[in-house]
Parts: C-alpha cells; structure tokens; sequence
C-alpha cells in the first residue's frame, strides 16, 4: 500500500474491528476528476450489503472529522470477492501455493505483469512460479495483486 493508503488503514481499522469485522484494505486513487476511496472488509461469516452499508457509515463519518484526504472523493465499501486483492505480506502467506496475478510499480527483469504460483513467502518478497521460472518480487515493489482462480 502507498503512504496515504496506510494512513487512511490505521485510521479506519479500529472503527471496522469495532463493528466486529475485518479491514482486508485499502486502495485510493484518482477516478477522473475525483478520487475513488475503495475499502476492503472481511470476516469468517462473509459480507453482505449491510456490513457494507454500516462500515460505510461509521467510516465516511469519521473521515469527514480527520479529512485525510483532499478534494472531493467517492467512499466505496466492498468484499474482496472471489478475485481477491492481496495487500499484506500475511495475505500472500494466506494464499501461498494459489495462482496470482500481480503488476509491479516499475520493471522486474523487463517486466511488470507477473501471473504464477506462489511458492513461497518471506519477510518481504512473493516469490512466483512462472512456466517453471522463479520471480522473486519485492512486496514493496508490489503496485497491484490478485488471487485468480483458474476457469472451469
């Protein structure tokens, strides 16, 4: 996550636990003239509108007091959903041995679009699997991740 991401994270998060729920994460960026604030939540029953539609409350509400954001913006909360975004170095552990997708902030051996296998995990890098090629990919580094689930 950027700076800004994390900061808006550590300021919602105990709101979110509070109502007995999960922050999965956060993703802000500029949706054009705007910017779009997207908040991830989770918990082991799942999520439905009307978690979506608390957690919105409570959070627009506090962010209307700190205002860490400028400008106008659009609050949405959602599900990760089935393609899940990864975040956390623990997130990617969570999925170790799953297909990703991941786009990386700047080039990695000549590219910046990664689709492979998990196999491992360390303090901070995703290393992937890619047509028996292994990419070891700093979590820093990391711009965008998803889970993908193969088609049927």
């Amino acid at each position: 996550m950027r700076k800004s991401e994390t900061l808006i994270a550590e300021l919602v998060e105990p709101t979110i636990e509070a109502l007995g729920l999960q922050l999965w994460g956060v993703e802000h960026g500029k949706q054009g003239k705007f910017s779009l604030l997207r908040i991830y939540i989770d918990s082991e029953q799942g999520i439905g509108i009307e978690d979506c539609e608390k957690v919105s409350r409570q959070v627009s509400a506090l962010l209307d007091v700190e205002d860490p954001i400028s400008g106008e913006y659009t609050l949405e909360v959602s599900s990760p959903g089935i393609d899940r975004p990864l975040f956390s170095i623990e997130q990617f552990r969570m999925y170790d041995g799953e297909l990703v997708s991941i786009r990386t902030r700047g080039p990695i051996d000549g590219r910046r679009k990664f689709k492979g296998r998990i196999t491992e995990v360390t303090e901070d890098t995703v290393i992937l699997e890619i047509d028996g090629e292994s990419f070891q990919l700093p979590h820093a580094d990391i711009e965008k991740a998803t889970v993908v689930y193969p088609e049927e």
